[in-house]
């Protein structure tokens, strides 16, 4: 930035930020290109009429004033080749739906939302009591109890009102957290920022309350210290792994679970058969990932629906028929009770006793499908409730039949029930299998969007739901892994071991970053602040304590898992930094290209290089190497950035920022596309030089509107209070200027605007006919210095190394021809 200095500023102190779409209001940022860490605010403008009877003024920074043209021409999508293929998420919100379709949405949440809370009842009696045996009716009451009030406390309590009301524009999970807290604070690590993108409609915080010297002093700490903003990134990229990890897990125990209703009710079917089964499953559950949700989705609502609909009813009947006084585990005191009779046992019982409420994430990670009143009436009103009397009716039989516990989902229901409720299990298991994938293939998109995960091919099975993606690489390596977790631990038990502690990480990272946002954005009481932290975060604790003493009976499983997986993202999002920075310290600074002079120091022949790089601003040290290696380069340059900001989706009207690079006979400029971390890219070559072109037109014509209009931006006076509204047609001008000259030499500049605007179209045309369109790429081999410390080098050299080898290349994002595509190789020393 500092290389750029007066000199930049000289050449690009006209420069317009544009951006373009269909239709509707627009905006323009106005101003030239600051800082990643700038905190300028926007300048406010003065009422009054401009040229024309539209304009308003505004300070420049320099004590003076400018004119900035007020008319909102009509506007086209410019390079969003991806909006005319694949629609955007719509995002419900419950205030602007009538009941009806909140209903509607509710019942929708039955079969993605609730899949994997719903088929808990098929293990958790099952896993608690292999732990403590049943002696008396107090450890079923016991159970009972510690089952009704952590439903109870987490799922509804936490989530249904709580975790659910911290959303990011209506989209759920850790990145959301993350994404929430980078915008209010600049925590992020990546020093791209720009004060650009605090104009995105999207990107606006909206403060219950009025700002709190409390949340200022957390916004400054988070923003000053480096330590506090890795752990926080650590805690992000922890909770993601940990989300992984359930989309291992949850295919294996839940199939598991459900196959192991035939064990004992099938002569010979016995351990075996129950894994041969399972892994035949969990094969095909995979291998028709390939062909999306989309078209079986509309089936996963009714049968869930079903789901709970045998669960509630078969609760009835058992407590009906056995023993409705189990209706005493409404008493917290025997969860006393049972603590107190089986002591140590009891604690062990805690990580069986946690797998009631594996799935209680999705309902904040789903959130972006749905809206937070549909998921909170269902889950008060369906869910719940049909959860509650499952498990009491699964007690109710156990009073009667205690050896039942080890089959005791499939025991308790009636004889002829059993093959309709084995096969709504066994779908009902699929569909919660099928829930989880989705969610690690979605985590997964949201980590590679925030750099944090290596490039990696992304099929985007529906061209009307954004959300239904598909990665090849993370579906084989889940089912790869959930063959062998079933092949090795052959019985729920062990995996339930393993799955408690993934999904009660997931619960502790949320805790923590939802107290985060309390402070720092809601500026929630202090006092309230805190208590949502010691209740919810004391339980999930005990939780984690019960969980973590099963580490050698399986429990080491998603710590592994959740080790290699945030390994990876860390080590890609470290490298991935420091490139960036070397690219800062090493790009082209503007005296060099001042002396190169328009031609470069080369020869300029007719055609447009669309160079892809990284920086928000400056010249990259990449086009140095074009320059050198190139006998000639095109006669206009576009300085390609694809970047994405901590938002769920950019609408495609504020998508692109357009500005100039050097002086105008350079022929040089600037778009940078920005991304949520929820859109899609999905572009057509030929589409996108069509519209790149027909959108850097409107940027040329705006920016001469705007030239002919500022006049001598220097030269510009403020209006003193006693000027009227008619007197602002004619720019107050300093020195001999006198009021009669003014609208002379204005019509002079606009002439001369209106030439050069039309040369420059001219040639931009003449440069897409005879020359067309080359991609110039960058290959860039990422090695650390040599005074660097050992581990850094290992880090970088080899392991960052690697996954930059066996990612996913650049040019393999784009569908262009390979003899459009020129690469050169440069060596980043970070």
């Amino acid at each position: 930035m500092e290389e750029e200095g007066a000199v930049g500023d000289r050449f690009e102190e006209c420069s317009v930020s544009v951006s373009v779409s269909g239709g509707g209001e627009s905006r323009w940022v106005d101003g030239s290109e600051t800082g990643e860490s700038s905190d300028l605010k926007d300048p406010s403008p003065l009422d009054g009429d401009g040229i024309g009877g539209g304009g308003e003024f505004e300070r420049d920074g320099r004590g003076s004033f400018r004119r900035r043209f007020p008319k909102k021409p009509r506007r086209v999508n410019s390079l969003d080749v991806e909006a005319m293929e694949v629609g955007g998420i719509s995002h419900h919100h419950s205030r602007d739906l009538p009941t009806w379709q909140t209903l509607g949405l509710a019942f929708q949440t039955l079969g993605v939302v609730y899949g994997d809370l719903g088929t808990s009842p098929l293990y958790v009696f099952a896993d608690v009591f292999s732990r403590v045996p049943i002696e008396s009716g107090v450890d079923i009451l016991g159970a009972l109890s510690l089952v009704m009030y952590t439903i109870a406390l987490i799922p509804l309590a936490k989530y249904v009102f709580v975790v659910l009301k911290a959303n990011d524009n209506g989209e759920g999970g850790t990145f959301a957290l993350y994404s929430l807290i980078c915008r209010y604070a600049n925590v992020s690590v990546l020093p791209n920022r720009q004060t650009a993108d605090e104009h995105i409609s999207s990107y606006r915080l909206q403060l219950p309350t009025p700002e709190l010297q409390r949340a200022l002093n957390i916004k400054e700490t988070l923003e000053k210290t480096s330590t506090l903003q890795t752990i926080l990134l650590l805690l992000v990229l922890m909770g993601t792994s940990m989300v992984i990890g359930d989309g291992i897990l949850t295919p294996a125990i839940s199939v598991m679970s459900a196959v192991s209703g035939l064990h004992g009710e099938i002569k010979g079917f016995g351990e075996n058969s129950v894994v041969i089964v399972s892994i035949i499953i969990l094969v095909v559950l995979f291998s028709i990932q390939q062909f999306g949700t989309g078209k079986m989705s509309f089936l996963f609502a009714p049968i869930l629906a079903i789901w709970f609909f045998s669960l509630g009813s078969i609760g009835i009947y058992n407590l009906v028929k056995h023993d409705i006084t189990v209706l005493r585990a409404l008493n917290p005191a025997y969860i006393y009770y049972f603590f107190r009779k089986n002591s140590r046992d009891a604690w062990s019982a805690l990580g069986g006793c946690v797998l009631c409420i594996t799935g209680a994430e999705a309902m904040f990670a789903d959130l972006g499908h749905f809206s937070v009143r549909s998921i909170q009436v269902a889950f008060s009103c369906v869910v719940f409730p049909c959860l509650l009397l499952a498990y009491m009716g699964q007690a109710a039989y156990l009073m009667q039949h205690p050896q039942s516990a080890s089959r005791i989902f499939y025991d308790s229901v009636p004889s002829a029930l059993f093959w309709p409720v084995f096969a709504v299990a066994t779908l009902s298991a699929m569909i919660a299998s099928q829930a989880m994938i989705s969610a690690t293939f979605s985590c997964v998109k949201q980590s590679m969007a925030l750099g944090c995960f290596p490039r990696l091919k992304i099929v985007h099975t529906s061209r009307r739901l954004m959300g239904q993606i598909y990665i090849p690489v993370i579906n084989w390596f889940l089912m790869v892994m959930c063959v062998i977790v079933v092949a090795i631990f052959r019985s729920t038990t062990d995996i339930a071991n393993a799955y408690g502690i993934a999904e009660v990480g997931v619960m502790i990272a949320t805790t923590t970053l939802v107290t985060l946002v309390m402070l720092l954005i809601w500026q929630t009481n202090l006092l309230l602040a805190l208590c949502f932290p010691l209740v919810f975060g004391s339980v999930e604790l005990v939780y984690l304590s019960a969980v973590l003493s099963k580490i050698l009976r399986g429990g080491w499983l998603p710590l592994a898992f959740a080790s290699a997986f945030l390994c990876i993202m860390y080590t890609w999002n470290y490298g991935s930094v420091l490139k960036y920075r070397s690219e800062m310290r090493e790009k082209i600074s503007m005296d060099l290209m001042l002396e190169l002079g328009s031609g470069l120091g080369t020869v300029r022949v007719p055609g447009i290089g669309l160079l892809y790089n990284e920086l928000v601003q400056g010249i990259p040290s990449i086009f140095g190497q074009f320059l050198l290696s190139l006998p000639a380069i095109h006669s206009t340059i576009v300085f390609v950035c694809i970047k994405y900001v901590p938002v769920p989706v950019v609408p495609q009207g504020e998508r692109f920022l357009f500005r100039r690079v050097c002086p105008r006979d350079y022929h040089m400029f600037r778009c940078v596309a920005r991304y949520g971390y929820k859109d899609v890219r999905k572009e057509d070559h030929r589409a996108f030089e069509q519209l790149l072109v027909e959108s850097l037109e409107r940027f040329l014509r705006r920016e001469a509107q705007e030239n002919a209009l500022d006049g001598d931006g220097g030269g510009l006076e403020p209006p003193g209070r006693g000027v009227g509204v008619d007197a602002l047609r004619v720019p107050l001008l300093q020195g001999q200027r006198s009021g009669e000259a003014a609208p002379a030499r204005m019509q002079e500049e606009e002439e001369g605007e209106g030439l050069e605007y039309e040369e420059e179209v001219a040639a931009l045309r003449e440069a897409v006919e005879t020359g067309g369109f080359t991609y110039l790429m960058g290959y860039g081999d990422v090695r650390a210095r040599k005074e660097s410390v050992f581990i850094k080098k290992l880090v970088i050299n080899y392991f960052y190394a690697f996954l930059r080898r066996n990612c996913r290349a650049g040019a393999a994002s784009m569908s262009v021809p390979h003899m459009n595509i020129l690469q050169a190789s440069i060596t980043y020393m970070v």
